[in-house]
């Protein structure tokens, strides 16, 4: 197994503090991202399956020009319901958009369907109050924590065959600028590493198996997913301490999705939901092109951290108990 070093974290940006809650024998969690100060926010949602709450709100022309947190939640639809408990979190410290009648916290969600591998529960509006509870902006925990604790990658042949993944962050800086990154890898493919090509963690020849079977394979070979197979996802949250407006946002969005299919092999199918935000949240100027090659490193890094860094658990085993695979 490849080892990967620590390259900070999402909440090495200023501004930003994380919180995780889960339920371990659920196998089921989320994951707070509290900018309370407000961060311009940008959103882009790729494949056929994407569930997110509010995402208007990251259009330009929205008339809520900030965000106060974002959330993602395992329970598949059902954790949309978990937002409510982070909008009273923040309602309680008088955080929100102003109005005439109070403050209104702005919350983009996004879910990941992690049902079929530990008890059929769901996070809710406490789970995510608990989040916020315990956010902060110092090291962020990884692998099986938060809306992590259910995923899995690598679904072609099953849940049976998959590996399990989990939460990954890093943080890439240059200079002054920081852009970093958040993943919870669901992917309904392979997670593989770009320095070598080789499979990390995916789909299994057997329920148990220890080779990878390869997800691209199998789909050229004209293999049909089952059902669970369709039920896929990997979430990214971008954040920097550059000033950009929600065009450039959105722009930023864009490339963390584009950096996905580098490192998940296939990424964005019809089968999943794959969704980045991109936060800004400082004064520093940078230019697109000197902000996409540190997003790009940011997603990378985050998402093979989310697989290195995942242990076994609901009968799947993780990447550290298998053999990596050339792929061709």
């Amino acid at each position: 197994m490849r080892r990967l070093p620590r390259e900070g974290s999402l909440a090495d940006v200023p501004g930003i503090r994380v919180g995780h809650a889960e339920d371990p024998r659920g196998l089921t969690g989320c994951t707070v991202i509290l900018c309370e100060a407000g961060a311009v926010a940008g959103l882009d949602v790729r494949g056929g399956g994407g569930g997110v709450r509010d995402p208007f709100v990251c259009r330009p022309d929205h008339v809520a020009s900030r965000v106060h947190a974002v959330l993602f939640s395992g329970g598949s639809a059902f954790g949309l319901d978990a937002t409510a408990g982070v909008m009273r979190f923040l309602r309680e410290r008088g955080v929100g958009l102003r109005t005439s009648v109070l403050p209104i916290p702005i919350v983009p969600a996004a879910i990941l369907f992690d049902l079929g591998l530990g008890r059929p529960v769901f996070p809710g509006p406490e789970m995510a109050y608990g989040a916020c509870r315990s956010a902060s902006a110092g090291p962020v925990r990884e692998g099986n924590v938060g809306a992590g604790t259910g995923a899995a990658v690598g679904k072609i042949g099953g849940i049976e065959r998959a590996t399990k993944s989990g939460l990954g962050t890093a943080c890439a800086r240059e200079g002054g600028l920081r852009v970093a990154a958040l993943a919870v890898v669901n992917a309904f493919g392979d997670v593989t590493d770009p320095a070598t090509g080789r499979i990390l963690a995916g789909a299994r020849t057997s329920p148990r198996g220890r080779r990878f079977a390869g997800t691209a394979r199998w789909m050229r070979a004209g293999a049909a997913p089952p059902g669970w197979a369709r039920e896929s996802t990997t979430l990214v949250c971008l954040a920097t301490n550059a000033r950009l407006d929600r065009v450039e946002a959105n722009r930023l969005a864009a490339v963390g999705q584009n950096c996905l299919a580098r490192v998940i092999r296939p990424a964005q199918t019809v089968y999943d939901g794959d969704l980045t935000f991109a936060l800004a949240l400082g004064r520093i100027e940078a230019s697109p092109t000197r902000l996409q090659p540190l997003a790009e490193h940011a997603v990378e890094r985050a998402v093979l951290r989310a697989v290195l860094s995942a242990e076994p658990s609901g009968g799947l085993p993780a990447a550290r108990d298998l053999r990596p695979l050339r792929t061709t």
